[in-house]
């Protein structure tokens, strides 16, 4: 450093000269990082990403549908308030991230690419998962540990036997993994959802990315569709103590009407008439029953939400990481700095 009129300036001429007198440690970190770099990522196995992008349906009003596409060219996102739903595009995200949608995908089938695993895949993820050989020993420390806890504990079921209110200490594991690995991203202004899944095959990466999607779809069509089957039930039930009730009138009018027929007393006369009677009165309750059942069918189709597939899953031909070069290549950079740092330490501080 050298000092003008009170300010401090660099040497550049002699900050590359203290650099040069140790170039021969930079040729050895450099070296060294290469090497330790090289030995830490190149066992690290590979990941696909693979990516859905669908548009849910919009269930607004003209006025509402207005209202929230000013308040979207803004940034903001009115949700279910202008719809009335209470899950709306914005909460996707929690839903897939939540315990009980992941729990919900363990029993999804999955084969890999060279077909010589078919399993569901929560046994994939704890008996086909890949780690580095570094990690190995980790691993089994942690075995130990988990194993100490499991008899103290309870095992999870795993699979589709898995209870979300009561997850094992591997089973819970299992879903951070997923949540990590699975990714819900929602744009606020066009509300287009993309689904992103992160796996070791990418088959069962584009798969589980399908998977993903149709499940929310499903969960999404169940809740917005579950108070119109129910009643489209309980019509049905009606509907049908309705139709037995009037095919018991009917037949019980026609055994009577048949034995009765050359009767021409007034008696015989008035009870064929109420029998008459009380079958036209419950085949009106039947068909208004009916009709309310139809509805309520008609009412289901009408809940039931559309989705627009705007990229569908499809297996990813690259791996996304990985980056090993640039990884390598940046821990090189890193240690230069460092090492030009420790040289310089005395003529800089």
């Amino acid at each position: 450093m050298e000092q003008h009129d009170g300010e401090k300036k660099l040497d550049f001429n002699k900050v590359v000269r203290i650099l040069y007198t140790k170039k021969m440690l930079f040729v050895k970190g450099v070296i060294i990082s290469f090497v330790l770099s090289c030995l830490w990522i190149l066992p690290q196995p590979r990941y696909y990403v693979s990516e859905v992008s669908l548009a849910p349906e919009s269930g607004n009003t003209n006025m509402d549908g207005s209202i929230t596409s000013i308040a979207s060219s803004f940034g903001f996102n009115l949700g279910g308030a202008a719809s009335g739903d209470a899950i709306y595009p914005l909460l996707y995200p929690d839903i897939i991230s939540s315990s009980n949608f992941l729990v919900s995908l363990f029993d999804i089938q999955v084969i890999n690419e060279e077909e010589d695993i078919r399993t569901d895949y929560y046994t994939y993820l704890t008996k086909h998962h890949k780690t580095s050989f570094w990690m190995w020993p980790v691993n089994w420390v942690k075995n130990q540990f988990k194993q100490l806890k499991r008899k103290q504990g309870r095992d999870g079921a795993g699979g589709n036997r898995a209870n979300p209110f009561w997850l094992s200490e591997k089973e819970d594991d299992v879903v951070e993994s997923l949540r990590s690995h699975i990714q819900c991203v929602v744009d606020m202004k066009t509300e287009v959802i993309t689904i992103t899944v992160q796996d070791q095959d990418r088959l069962i990466c584009a798969l589980m990315a399908d998977s993903v999607r149709t499940r929310l779809q499903k969960y999404i069509t169940d809740y917005r569709t579950s108070k119109v089957r129910i009643d489209a039930e309980y019509y049905k039930q009606l509907t049908d103590s309705a139709r037995i009730e009037y095919e018991h009138s009917l037949q019980e009018y026609s055994d009577y009407a048949d034995s009765h027929q050359n009767m021409i007393l007034q008696a015989y006369l008035s009870e064929r008439d109420r029998l008459e009677q009380d079958m036209q009165a419950k085949y009106n309750t039947y068909t208004a029953f009916n009709t309310q059942y139809q509805a309520a069918l008609a009412k289901i189709q009408e809940r039931t939400p559309a989705f627009t597939i705007i990229q569908g899953a499809s297996v990813p031909q690259k791996p996304a990481g990985p980056k090993r070069v640039l990884f390598v290549v940046g821990m090189m950079l890193l240690t230069c700095v460092g090492i030009s740092v420790y040289c310089l330490r005395k003529y800089l501080f």
